[in-house]
Parts: C-alpha cells; structure tokens; sequence
C-alpha cells in the first residue's frame, strides 16, 4: 500500500513538472524593468511567450497603444515618439480566451549637452536694488521685471543699456484676495504688449509696451505659479519652479500644453529665467550660475553655459543674488546676462568646450 501510494505521488510530481515546465511567463525579455535609454534609439521589445499558440498581443506605452500583432515577432519601438521621462510599457497576450499582462518600464533621456563656456564682450552698470526676474531687449532698450525682495517693490522698468539709467518704470503693490503680495517674475514682449507674470499670486498681467498701462490680466491654469516666460513668434512659453515648458496662447493667455525637461541625468527642475534665440529655449537654473539651452520641441538640454566666476562681487550674498536674467539683442547678435541685485549687466560671447 505505502508503495503504491510512493508511486502516485511520483507519477503526479512528474506530471506537475511537465505542466510547469511548459507554461512560460508571459513577461519583457527586452527592455528590462529600470532600463535608461537614449532619445532617438529604435529599441526591439522582445516578450517571453508560453509554447501554446496565440490569438493577439497588443503593446500600449503609458495607455496608449502602440501595436497589435498576431504572432510572437519583436517589436521595434520609436523613442523618438514616445518622447523624453518615465515610461510605461504594458503587453496583453490574448489566448484561448484568456488573457496576461506583463509589465516594463524605462527612462527615455537625451545624449549629454554640448558644454559651453563664456568671454565677456562689454560691462555695463545695473540697479543693485533691481531683483530681476525677467530681461528683454528691442530697439536698443532693456526691459526688466523685478521682484520684491528684500522689501523692494515689484516693478517693470525700461533702462538704458550704457548707463543702467531706469528711464520708465511702474510699480505694482498691493496684495491679492488670499493676503500674498504681489510679487514680480519673468516678462516678455508680444508686439506692443508686454507679458509680466507674479510668483504664487496665480496672476498674469498685460501692459502697454510704451505707456507701460495695464491693458489685461490672466490666471494660470495647470501651471501653479509663475517663474520665468518668453515668447517664441506663435507661443508663449512658461515655467512654474518644475521641469516642465507650459505654452500658452499669446492672445488668451491660455495653457495649451507643455512638455518635460530632461537632460543625460533625469528631470531638470528649478528653471527660471527663460530667452526664445535662434529656435531654442535658453533657461537660468535657479541657485545655479548656469544658463541651459533647451529644445522646445522635444524637452531635450541640448547645452550647458558654465557661467561660474562671471559675477565677481565679493559682497554676493549666497542667497537674493542669484543669475537671473536673460536678454539677447536680435539685431545685433549680442547676448546679455545678469542676476538679482547684481551691480553689473554683462554682454558676453558663447564658447564652446
């Protein structure tokens, strides 16, 4: 009897085996959970799949649906058009009316920036009391936003180049509905108007360019604050202290989309300052003394400007005196850079390393 039942026991483990043996996972051979890839790779998605036959297999990327085969070939996927960050890779194999699911992740980032360095081309003075936040330059004029640092009042200023002279300026006080004063970040020029937005007062505002009167004001929507803008011929372009580019519609001022910003390393966060020049995004780092050119379209640093050592001032707090501040001059080709409550504005030239 116990060997009988020795026999049983035997003849079902090996049955067991058999079974198990022959039903594969469903799983990713490639890429694996965790994998980083370059942007622009074509990356084959190759799938572990059990030996019984299949109806269907079909691949979405982040939900969306990418593929739907009818054999067991590998996948080659584009990341050129699943674009830059996290994503999620999901594959349903459908079989004799059952259906499994298996999962993968990657990180899509872009090739190392081009590194850069700089030359100062000309000094010229700048208000040490100017927080600034935004700088434009047209028609031989700068154009600055400020904030209220340091109990200095937000304001919108027209300066003279050579002399830093303020020749028109308008002051904004006051407080919104929740009690935060209003305080001053980037700016940009649409035409005759000039885009101005405020930190966490959920607050655009709008200004004649020449008589500097307010004409407008907008709320923002996905995007909680305001930091830096610029303005690329048809969008608006905004950040909000995150690693994304908000674009907006230059006549409503309505958010429109956005995309990530990625360099080789991950996420890029903290962009501030923001200049629209020759097709690129060109973007202060907040705390950093460095300037990041970014493609609009694909949220890639394509560039790095080291400016460390540019603002020589021994008096430099390590806080409040941040780079901040960047203006280019289209006709004349020159780049102009500064910072918060920096005594001197800078014309420099880019080098590359």
């Amino acid at each position: 009897m116990k060997i009988n039942n020795i026999l049983v026991f035997v003849g079902f483990a090996i049955v067991l085996m058999a079974g198990c043996k022959s039903q594969k996972k469903f799983d990713f051979l490639s890429p694996k959970s965790g994998e980083t890839i370059i942007l622009g790779q074509k990356v084959a998605i190759r799938m572990n799949f059990p030996d019984s036959a299949i109806d269907s297999v079909v691949y979405s990327v982040d939900g969306r649906v990418i593929e739907r085969k009818q054999d067991t070939t590998e996948l080659l996927l584009d990341t050129e058009s699943i674009g830059l960050g996290a994503r999620n890779l999901v594959a349903k194999l459908y079989r004799e009316g059952k259906e499994d699911v298996a999962f993968s992740n990657v990180t899509i980032l872009p090739e190392s920036p081009s590194q850069y360095t700089f030359e100062v081309v000309n000094e010229y003075p700048h208000d040490i009391t100017a927080f600034t936040q935004g700088l434009e330059f047209e028609d031989g004029f700068l154009y600055e936003s400020t904030g209220a640092g340091n109990d200095l009042i937000t304001s919108l200023r027209k300066v003279e180049l050579a002399t830093g002279k303020v020749v028109q300026k308008k002051e904004i006080t006051g407080s919104d509905a929740s009690g935060e004063p209003y305080f001053g970040e980037g700016m940009t020029i649409v035409g005759d108007k000039i885009v101005m937005l405020t930190w966490r007062n959920n607050l655009g505002y709008v200004f004649n360019k020449n008589t500097f009167e307010q004409v407008g004001t907008f709320n923002y929507q996905q995007s909680k604050q305001g930091w830096g803008l610029c303005y690329d011929g048809k969008r608006l372009i905004k950040t909000d202290s995150s690693n994304k580019l908000y674009f907006l519609d230059p006549n409503s001022y309505q958010e429109i989309g956005f995309i990530p910003v990625y360099d080789h390393n991950g996420a890029v966060d903290y962009i501030n300052e923001l200049e629209f020049i020759d097709g690129k995004v060109y973007a202060n780092i907040y705390g950093k003394d460095i300037i990041v050119i970014i493609n609009p379209e694909t949220g890639a640093v394509e560039g790095q400007i080291n400016f460390v050592g540019l603002y020589k001032n021994p008096k430099r707090g390590a806080v409040d005196e941040e780079m901040n501040g960047i203006a280019y001059d289209n006709v004349g080709k020159r780049l102009f850079v500064t910072g918060k409550q920096w005594n001197k504005l800078y014309e420099v030239k880019i080098v590359e390393r």
